[in-house]
């Protein structure tokens, strides 16, 4: 049995991209650990629960309880069955702080993602997770990052050197097609909040796409060749690439995952299935 950490921020993470994982290798006998800002249970994002507010009547008390664009982009009954299974265990409600973890604590550690800056930037930003993030890649340990999550694995620089711990690793990570076609359609559902998608957004004078998470990671990179998107001769590369198909536990076919050695990447809730079992796969020797 693994111990395996999970760093969240206090609100507005990815219920998916935390609880799927958490799911997928509780099942297999591995313990999993939760860390938050300060010790306290954390928060997911609540419209990627709900699908409420994702709507352009969601500001409208009632209606907002009817969502149609919603519906398509909160995450899907099995990982609500799962981030409400999730929200009851005693290792969630009861978290250790960033601070307090250890490196020597944990076997294996992954990095969830999710958009909204409320609550996100925090996490993205902390060089404490950022530090785990260093120490973990530099022990040879597994790590797994999905989403904004590659961001943190990105960010985390190596003391010595000044370089990410991704330089020179093949990784995928959030592209900006996705990123683009989410903001788009959530800027028309969410008329009122348009830019509910965009953690990072362009200053003037850059241009479009560079702070979003495509670009920053391959920023952080050795090449831009090593960040992987879907061949366009990828079997089901449709499915793949279309923003609304999502793997399960019996079809992976939909979903797109980067491995290099002890490091596994993936772009969205869409993978989350394959991603935990691809990362599990690295904790039975």
């Amino acid at each position: 049995m693994a111990k395996v950490l999970i760093p969240i921020p206090a609100r507005d993470f990815d219920p998916t991209e935390v609880a799927v994982p958490w799911r997928i290798l509780t099942r297999l006998d591995h313990q999993v650990m939760f860390a938050t800002p300060d010790g306290r249970s954390g928060e997911a994002d609540a419209l990627m629960l709900t699908g409420e507010g994702l709507d352009p009547w969601g500001w409208i008390p009632g209606l907002k309880r009817l969502p149609l664009i919603g519906r398509a982009l909160r995450a899907n009954p099995d990982a609500r069955n799962a981030y409400a299974e999730m929200a009851q265990s005693t290792a969630f409600q009861t978290p250790m702080a960033w601070d307090a973890v250890e490196a020597g604590d944990f076997d294996g550690l992954i990095l969830p993602g999710g958009h909204r800056a409320r609550g996100m930037t925090e996490y993205l930003e902390s060089p404490v997770v950022q530090a785990l993030a260093v120490a973990s890649f530099q022990a040879g340990k597994p790590v797994g990052a999905i989403c904004h999550g590659v961001l943190v694995a990105a960010r985390a620089r190596d003391p010595v050197t000044g370089r990410s711990a991704l330089h020179s690793r093949k990784t995928t990570a959030l592209t900006w097609s996705l990123e683009r076609s989410a903001a788009r359609l959530g800027g028309f559902g969410r008329f009122w909040d348009p830019h509910y998608y965009r953690t990072y957004r362009e200053q003037r004078g850059e241009p479009a796409g560079y702070m979003s998470v495509q670009q920053e990671v391959i920023r952080a990179l050795a090449s831009p060749a090593d960040f992987l998107d879907v061949p366009p001769d990828e079997p089901n590369r449709a499915r793949k690439t279309s923003g609304l198909a999502r793997d399960s536990d019996s079809d992976p076919s939909p979903a797109w995952v980067v491995r290099d050695g002890s490091y596994v990447s993936a772009r969205w809730p869409g993978d989350a299935h394959l991603f935990a079992k691809t990362f599990a796969a690295l904790l039975t020797p």
